[in-house]
């Protein structure tokens, strides 16, 4: 592990207070990859996500400077989150009761800090402890890194999923169950 990296959870009220960093990092990720990862629209989503019950961010920082960030929240009743999946999916799949699914919306860290295990940490510090049975996830198809991460992580590709958001690119939707994790319900990392 990278000496000095730090990971601390947030609650919304604390995100507001770096939020600015969020975005700057979000566009660092993903810069060159279309209209839709706009600082508008990433400022919009962030708004929206981070006013769920239950949504949390883990940060990692090294000396201070933030590296990268995971968020997430739990996917409630007649949530849209579903919007725009492509058919077939089991019976369902995505009716939610807000304790079913927790959606991982972003896990971003700094090009310059990958490939030194700051994702595994992240994802391990806010994913694997979760009390709901599954979660989910969207990803570029395109994306062999962090697709290969995922699978690592015990997640598996279920379809694909348009997000209704103007420009919103076609992504795999990714799950992950207490049965596919390799850890067991509970875990602590």
């Amino acid at each position: 592990m990278i000496e000095g990296l730090q990971l601390r959870h947030h609650s919304a009220d604390e995100a507001k207070e770096i939020l600015d960093q969020l975005v700057d990092l979000y566009l660092e990720v993903y810069a060159g990859y279309g209209e839709f990862y706009s600082e508008e629209r990433y400022r919009r989503q962030l708004d929206l996500h981070m006013q769920r019950v239950g949504w949390e961010l883990v940060t990692a920082t090294v000396d201070g400077a933030l590296v990268g960030y995971i968020y997430g929240f739990p996917l409630p009743p007649q949530t849209r989150w579903w919007d725009g999946i492509h058919e077939p999916v089991p019976p369902g799949f995505t009716e939610e009761n807000g304790k079913r699914t927790f959606a991982l919306s972003e896990l971003l860290v700094h090009p310059a800090w990958r490939r030194q295990g700051i994702a595994t940490a992240l994802h391990d510090e806010l994913v694997a402890g979760r009390a709901e049975p599954r979660s989910t996830l969207l990803v570029h198809p395109d994306n062999v890194a962090a697709q290969t991460a995922y699978r690592s992580w015990g997640w598996s590709k279920v379809t694909k999923l348009r997000p209704i958001w103007e420009n919103a690119p076609l992504f795999d939707v990714l799950l992950r169950t207490a049965e596919t994790s390799p850890h067991p319900i509970g875990y602590e990392s």
